[in-house]
């Protein structure tokens, strides 16, 4: 039986969040410091309802790396 693989490409909304001690940033002139983006140290949460898919591939599937014979099919 033939196995696909299935990708879709989608964006959605996010929160970050992390908690931190008051001497990691300066809040009596609103710097954030390191914490100015989300990075790895973050707590990440989608919010539900704000995915939307952008692209969807596949192509059929198996276990032998490196095979760029396989036939790729887009929307």
């Amino acid at each position: 039986m033939k196995k696909y693989k299935i990708t879709h490409k989608i964006t959605a909304d996010f929160i970050a969040e992390i908690i931190v001690n008051e001497d990691q940033i300066d809040a009596s002139i609103n710097d954030l410091k390191e914490y100015k983006k989300p990075n790895s140290k973050f707590e990440y949460t989608m919010l539900k309802g704000t995915e939307s898919v952008t692209q969807t591939t596949y192509e059929q599937y198996d276990e032998k790396p490196d095979n760029s014979d396989k036939e790729r099919t887009s929307d």
